[in-house]
């Protein structure tokens, strides 16, 4: 585990995924726009980064530890020559912290050359390389990429692609958006229950997929529209367009709620919905359901941002003198990984990255406005910050529910144990973090704000049942596998 990563100032909310890239171009080298598209797609991962290109000969891969910038020079870029490229940002949910398990993952094998990209967790990953292992299949990492890479490649020697990718759907249960490429072909691939988002773009000389359309945007690109669960997507080698095929059929979804609370870019589509406008309605939801008339409504930054600006437009919209204003100030210099081997320098983390604008709490009471609360432990030194800053009164709104269980679907979150709702209520953490008064938002209003039911989101987090099974949790729903009979799940 990386110094600093379970006790930094993120470290009351969930913990960021992976983003993939896949770009198809006409005649000119992948390589440097894929670059790009992580850099659009940073937040989604800081551990690690790389890249695999194709020129139709042969494969070309660099990947690096830690941000983009810190992952490639510019040689680097330029000898990943070939207009067919896949990317990879990673934060990991299986596997280890080191470069052996960054992404994507290429192998060379008798059926061609193989790269994957993944953003997921899967739920039988030891299984299948308990099988696969068992066949002769060696393994260089312990990350359930490195898995599915194995047996994609397997189902390649005796099918076509999309029958070897069809196979491989049927074995593999957990939560995914792969980019892969087979020589020259990149292809996106969504889990039946669209667990982990994907977008395919437009661009002038091709086409481009990656986890969110920021990642379109920042190539110049238009969105053409989501993957849809269970679908797999073919790009032209020549960047012409694209093929479908829906693989997996369901009866519902279950895409995480989170992408659209705190994961994804405010900036981003899913679903015909722009982010940052669900963000503001859950805001103006969160008023309806738990306002409290106060001076001052702030957002912790970045992530609450959105969030009290709905807020207080909904409690100004019903008369209430509330203010919107900035009353903590972030320091972006201070990096996710310094080193704090004590309590009391965990204690000054927080002092290093946000400091409160006296101006703003001093004398008044103060609305506090945040995405999740996982451990408490930072938000109880975020109303100390507020207090000592002069705050009379400090009230704490979440424009999450509350969450009481562990994510197993490629959210690096607390154990049941570590989570400061598990056994707890809104009260009760209240009075741990400080604050005068707690409030949540309903998953009702979630639903509401996204235009999906209940059925259709992951809510495991929230309700503690699952959309795949997990030993010792809810069973997985139903899912018809039309052209290949899954087997049951373990």
């Amino acid at each position: 585990m990386t110094r600093g990563r379970d006790s930094g100032p993120e470290f009351d909310h969930p913990t960021e995924k992976c983003g993939v890239v896949g770009v198809s171009l006409e005649d000119r080298d992948a390589a440097f726009p894929t670059y790009y598209a992580l850099y659009a797609l940073q937040h989604r991962g800081q551990e690690s980064a790389g890249i695999v290109t194709h020129d139709g000969f042969q494969q070309h891969q660099h990947v690096g530890m830690g941000l983009v910038g810190d992952a490639f020079e510019e040689a680097d870029i330029e000898d990943l020559v070939g207009s067919a490229a896949i990317g990879h940002v990673r934060y990991p949910t299986a596997g280890s912290v080191d470069k052996s398990c960054a992404q994507p993952f290429s192998v060379s094998f008798k059926g061609g050359a193989l790269g994957l990209s993944h953003n997921g967790n899967l739920v039988n990953a030891d299984d299948l390389r308990d099988d696969l292992a068992a066949s002769g299949h060696a393994f260089t990492s312990d990350g359930d990429t490195e898995v599915i890479a194995h047996d994609l490649a397997r189902n390649l020697l005796d099918d076509d692609i999309v029958s070897a990718v069809e196979t491989t759907m049927s074995r593999i249960h957990g939560s995914y958006s792969l980019t892969i490429m087979h020589d020259d072909t990149v292809l996106g691939l969504r889990d039946p229950l669209g667990n982990r988002p994907l977008v395919v773009g437009e661009l002038e000389d091709g086409y481009v997929l990656a986890s969110e359309s920021a990642a379109i945007d920042t190539l110049g690109g238009e969105l053409v529209r989501d993957v849809r669960p269970g679908e797999l997507v073919v790009l032209h080698e020549d960047g012409s367009g694209f093929d479908s095929h829906q693989l997996v059929a369901a009866d519902n979804t279950a895409h995480c709620f989170f992408e659209y609370v705190y994961f994804a870019r405010p900036d981003s589509v899913i679903d015909d919905e722009l982010v940052y406008e669900v963000r503001r309605e859950l805001g103006r939801q969160l008023w309806a359901e738990a306002g409290v008339d106060s001076d001052v409504v702030m957002p912790v930054p970045d992530s609450g941002r959105a969030f009290a600006s709905g807020y207080a437009e909904a409690a100004q919209d019903e008369g209430a003198s509330v203010e919107f204003a900035e009353g903590l100030m972030k320091n972006r210099y201070v990096g996710r990984t310094f080193i704090m081997p004590t309590q009391e320098a965990r204690e000054q983390a927080v002092r290093l990255k946000l400091n409160p604008i006296r101006s703003t709490v001093e004398g008044k009471t103060v609305t506090v406005i945040d995405d999740s609360i996982v451990r408490g432990t930072t938000s109880s030194q975020l109303v100390d910050l507020v207090r000592e800053a002069g705050a009379e009164a400090v009230h704490v709104r979440i424009g999450a529910p509350p969450i009481e269980a562990p994510c197993y679907m490629g959210i690096d979150m607390a154990t049941r144990e570590e989570l400061i709702a598990a056994d707890r209520t809104p009260e009760e953490i209240a009075d741990e973090i400080g604050a005068d008064s707690l409030s949540y938002l309903s998953l009702s209003a979630i639903t509401a704000a996204v235009g999906k039911s209940e059925a259709d989101l992951c809510a495991g987090c929230v309700t503690g049942e699952y959309p795949y099974d997990v030993p010792g949790e809810a069973r997985d729903r139903d899912i018809d596998h039309p052209a290949v009979d899954a087997p049951a799940h373990d």
